[in-house]
C-alpha cells in the first residue's frame, strides 16, 4: 500500500467515527485525538474502522503509535507489504 493510499485510509476512518470532523484541517503531524477532543471509545472506534480497512490486526500495544496522521498511515504501510 502506498502511504498516500494510507493517509486517506487514515482520514475516511476519522472520518466515520466523527462524521462532522474537518479532517482536510488536520496536519500529518497534529495528535489527532487532541485535536478533535476523541474520548477513548471514539479512538477505540477509530482503532477498529482502521483494522477492518487496513486488513492488519492492531494490538492494544499498537495504539500510542497511532497519534497522528503520519504515524497512522505509517503503521498501515508497515504492516500490508
Amino acid at each position: 500500500m502506498k502511504r498516500t493510499e494510507a493517509l486517506d485510509m487514515v482520514r475516511e476512518a476519522i472520518s466515520q467515527v466523527i462524521p462532522d470532523a474537518d479532517v482536510a484541517a488536520l496536519g500529518p503531524d497534529d495528535a489527532f485525538r487532541d485535536v478533535l477532543e476523541m474520548d477513548s471509545l471514539d479512538f477505540l472506534s477509530f482503532v477498529e474502522v482502521l483494522s477492518e480497512r487496513s486488513g492488519v490486526r492492531i494490538e492494544d500495544d499498537d495504539t500510542p503509535r497511532l497519534t497522528t496522521l503520519s504515524d497512522s498511515a505509517d503503521f498501515v504501510v508497515a504492516h500490508t507489504q
